[in-house]
């Protein structure tokens, strides 16, 4: 599975049309659009809201901005204090957010489904292949993780990534906020895509899956489903090789270069997006036989 930086895609962008409905098509050409500009999980961050004027927009920009880093406290690698870190630094962590434990809960069930190939314990090996150093011993797989409401504890020797994961579901919070906000029409792009209702001017929503060299793929609407692409060679390691590792081998995917799966959340169609770059035709057939509302979008 994947362990780089969560900043791997760099941009977030909302698009939110419910002041819009009903209006006709010179009213949507001449709504305003309001946006902000950011920082989400160390990279740059956009939001762009159609339909709101700035003072509208202002308390939506604030409230998302406040979850992303409500977020990050819990889920970051690279923040020394997250729940995560904190987790991996001692082993042990008392009374985990939901968040974490949804996300590990989620985690599992793609460790379960893949056969092993998503796993996120594989973090001590992503970091030996990314420095050059020599693989450490398997200490356990995902199997030995306990978590509950009271604790999660890891096997000596183990630590976690959520990097496979965690970007979709960053994804999935940051759209329910602001379809509890009320916005009916929204895209939201944290890497991965999550979409509801209509663009402003009628339709799905279009988006597009792009390979490692941003050469768009393939192009396909979106309405009510979230989308997740991983690239296997989207980051080379120190030995040239990709930054996606089977956690069944030790060794990087090779089967297929970039790979697009879509789902209800954006939390699952990341895990098994990144899980896919792992498997043969017939072992990704019985991984999404698993989640029923999962579909492979594009494979090459």
């Amino acid at each position: 599975m994947s362990t780089r930086p969560l900043s791997r895609r760099r941009f977030l962008r909302i698009s939110a049309a419910v002041p819009l409905c009903g209006l006709s098509r010179n009213a949507l050409a001449a709504a305003s659009t309001t946006s902000w500009r950011g920082q989400a999980l160390g990279a740059q961050a956009q939001i762009i809201v159609a339909g709101l004027d700035p003072a509208e927009a202002a308390p939506v920009f604030a409230q998302v901005r406040d979850e992303i880093a409500r977020l990050e406290t819990i889920l970051s690698l690279y923040r020394p204090h997250s729940e995560l870190s904190r987790l991996n630094a001692t082993g042990a962590l008392m009374s985990p957010s939901a968040d974490l434990l949804e996300v590990l809960s989620l985690s599992k069930s793609v460790w379960q489904a893949s056969g092993g190939s998503f796993d996120p314990t594989i973090q001590p090996l992503w970091i030996a292949r990314a420095l050059g150093e020599p693989a450490p011993a398997p200490s356990g797989d995902f199997g030995d993780v306990v978590f509950s409401a009271k604790a999660a504890r890891l096997k000596p020797g183990s630590a976690l990534t959520l990097n496979g994961i965690a970007q979709g579901y960053i994804t999935d919070r940051v759209a329910e906020l602001l379809r509890r906000l009320g916005l009916q029409n929204v895209i939201v792009d944290a890497g991965e895509q999550r979409a509801w209702g209509s663009r402003p001017e009628g339709g799905a929503w279009r988006v597009g899956i792009a390979d490692p060299s941003g050469t768009v793929v393939r192009n396909l609407t979106l309405k009510d489903r979230a989308l997740a692409t991983s690239s296997s060679r989207g980051t080379v390691l120190t030995d040239g090789r990709g930054h996606i590792i089977d956690a069944r081998s030790g060794l990087s995917a090779q089967l297929w270069n970039t790979l697009s799966v879509t789902h209800e959340t954006a939390a699952l169609a990341d895990a098994l997006s990144t899980a896919a770059c792992c498997l043969n035709t017939q072992e990704t057939e019985a991984m999404l036989g698993h989640f029923p509302s999962a579909s492979l979008a594009y494979r090459g």
